[in-house]
């Protein structure tokens, strides 16, 4: 199903009761830096540590009553994996999530501090969905896919109505919106949720270098596959390719994607916690990382980034 900008605002009504409305705040630091007015979205704060926790809660309450005794899977390096978690324990339901050993510890061990079972698989060999379908079968579960999943993609745009409603409050007109990108579920929302409210900002995906499967099929016009290759530090973005539904949206909704290498994560990650005050994970930092490294314009302009999560393992 490909979500249309009802049902986001349906998700939003969903999740309030879990959900934490995460601040928009501007950067006066950025601006100084880039000579324009930048924002900064704050998900970070999210419930788990990440935006995901919004995809997952939306997603988990459309299943029915007489469906949640069999619980869910899912599959993740981590934040997806933390977010259904979460929202699992919060409806009562059991929760496996396949997880490659090469997780961060950090987010392995979040993941099973909020009831979550693991299963790990190994990334190079094993194939994880096979394995989440043959849990699923086993169990009766349901499978919450990361991204490639209506209700996930909509609870994702929920952070979109609140930039939204935030813009107006600080009573600026944002002129592009940079989010992180693996599958693509939350930049695509995001999108979704802009133009439903009525904003003409341009929304870009910012993907590891060699893992940007967005750009790559925004520019060949199909989805394509990236050559991935050595592992990135932005271990939440690696899938290798947009999914499909994520697709349909993505290619009528987004601006030309961007593209960042892990020194510049790296710098990123140094720089949110340095000059920022807050802790982000590399693959919650791309979209700073983008502006830093100057991969957008953003002189004269109002930017609102979202920092999508703050998992890093402090090792």
């Amino acid at each position: 199903m490909v979500p249309t900008f009802a049902d986001i605002q349906a998700a939003a009504h969903r999740i309030a009761p879990h959900a934490v409305r995460t601040p928009l705040v501007e950067s006066p630091v950025l601006n100084a830096l880039t000579g324009g007015r930048v924002f900064l979205k704050l998900e970070t704060l999210q419930r788990s540590g990440s935006f995901k926790f919004r995809g997952a809660c939306n997603r988990l309450a459309m299943i029915l009553q007489s469906e949640r005794g069999q619980g869910v899977v899912a599959f993740s390096s981590g934040n997806h994996a933390q977010g259904v978690a979460a929202a699992a324990a919060l409806f009562g339901m059991p929760a496996v999530i396949v997880m490659p050993s090469d997780a961060p510890r950090s987010k392995i061990e979040g993941t099973r501090a909020l009831g979550g079972t693991i299963v790990e698989y190994d990334r190079r060999r094993d194939d994880r969905e096979a394995i989440a379908a043959r849990i699923c079968a086993e169990r009766g579960a349901v499978l919450v896919k990361p991204f490639d999943d209506g209700g996930v993609i909509a609870g994702q745009g929920t952070a979109g109505l609140e930039i939204a409603e935030d813009a107006v409050r600080f009573g600026v007109t944002l002129d592009a919106v940079l989010a992180p990108c693996s599958g693509g579920g939350l930049v695509s929302g995001l999108a979704l949720a802009l133009r439903g409210a009525g904003l003409s900002a341009k929304v870009h995906s910012v993907e590891p270098e060699n893992f940007d499967g967005m750009k790559r099929s925004l520019e060949a016009r199909k989805r394509v596959q990236a050559p991935g290759g050595k592992l990135s530090i932005a271990d939440s973005l690696m899938a290798p390719m947009p999914g499909a539904i994520v697709f349909e949206l993505a290619r009528a909704l987004l601006a030309p994607g961007l593209a960042v290498s892990d020194t510049e994560l790296e710098q990123a990650v140094a720089f949110a916690a340095r000059d920022l005050k807050l802790v982000v994970e590399p693959g919650g930092a791309a979209a700073l990382a983008a502006v830093l490294a100057g991969k957008l314009d953003t002189r004269g302009r109002t930017v609102a980034l979202v920092l999508s999560g703050g998992n890093a393992d402090p090792r």
